[in-house]
């Protein structure tokens, strides 16, 4: 019965002890055992582990991806711009030993180092390059986080910025500065539209000299389209090279050929013929008598003498 009695006692003291020392890890975790007061290298994986109780104390060490926001940051830019910045910063743990040993708290070293750094990358950054070029920015930012926590046993796997708070003065004057580069736009491309219709202008009046017939038929198309409108008034222009073609038509009418008079030589015959005509106009007397001229023009004086 005794020896009953001490194997009892035995393996109740066994069970405390087994009970006392087992810890469980989970998956994304890894324990650290501190046995008096100095880390063992051997890092425990997950599962169930044993320690000593009362000698070894057990750190377990998360080994996820943690996601932290970086506060607003105010700062000025390299262009003299007040600007807020927040962003978020994602970093895992890779070495547990040294993010245990080696700072005091990982995440609040991360989150303080994040800050200064935020706001030293917006110092040294202009206001476009924090509205546009936010990747390179963030590759910047990561790399100036990344290289303190190193020493830390963690690995910062992306930053990234998340909003740019400007004040409404800058906003404004953006959005003026947006407007003109738009009214500039527009006008150049209207200027361009402008040239190349110039310049297709210029080929069709090139081709309605060489051809007068096109130009007539423009002109109907024209009168074509102003009637399409139901106007009870159409006021049409007339050009003179219509009129031009017009005579020329008329000229090949009047020649039975069909050639057209050259006007030099008209003239010369109009020239010829001038003096022929002068020859055999009858003489007009010529009113060489004062006396000829009606009594009624010639003004008296008093005494009767004309004067």
């Amino acid at each position: 019965m005794i020896v009953l009695d001490v194997l009892m006692a035995a393996l109740g003291l066994g069970a405390v002890w087994a009970a006392a020392s087992a810890r469980v890890i989970k998956q994304y975790e890894r324990g650290l055992v501190f046995r008096f007061g100095r880390v063992l290298e051997t890092v425990r994986g997950p599962g169930l582990t044993l320690i000593a109780p009362g000698v070894d104390r057990l750190r377990k060490v998360n080994m996820q991806i943690v996601t932290m926001p970086i506060p607003a940051q105010d700062g000025i830019t390299r262009d003299n711009v007040t600007v807020k910045v927040d962003a978020v910063v994602y970093f895992n743990v890779v070495d547990p030993v040294r993010a245990v040993v080696n700072v005091q708290d990982y995440l609040f070293a991360v989150s303080q180092v994040a800050q200064t750094s935020l706001r030293s990358m917006i110092g040294k950054s202009e206001l476009d390059d924090l509205l546009s070029n936010r990747e390179r920015l963030n590759q910047g930012l990561e790399v100036m986080i990344d290289s303190p926590a190193l020493d830390w046993g963690i690995h910062i796997d992306r930053v990234e910025i998340k909003d740019v708070a400007l004040p409404d003065s800058m906003k404004r004057s953006m959005s003026r500065q947006a407007e003109a580069e738009r009214e500039r736009r527009a006008r150049v491309i209207t200027a361009d539209g402008e040239l190349q219709a110039s310049h297709k202008l210029a080929a069709a009046a090139a081709t309605m000299a060489d051809t007068p017939t096109a130009l007539q038929l423009r002109l109907l198309e024209t009168v074509v389209e102003v009637a399409a409108e139901k106007n009870s008034t159409l006021v049409l222009p007339f050009p003179v090279e219509l009129l031009r073609f017009l005579e020329k038509s008329a000229n090949a009418g009047a020649d039975p050929k069909g050639a057209i008079p050259d006007r030099p030589a008209a003239a010369e015959k109009s020239a010829a013929e001038a003096p022929r005509a002068v020859e055999s106009a009858p003489e007009r007397p010529l009113l060489r008598d004062i006396g000829t001229i009606a009594p009624a023009e010639v003004s008296r004086t008093p005494n009767g003498q004309p004067s």
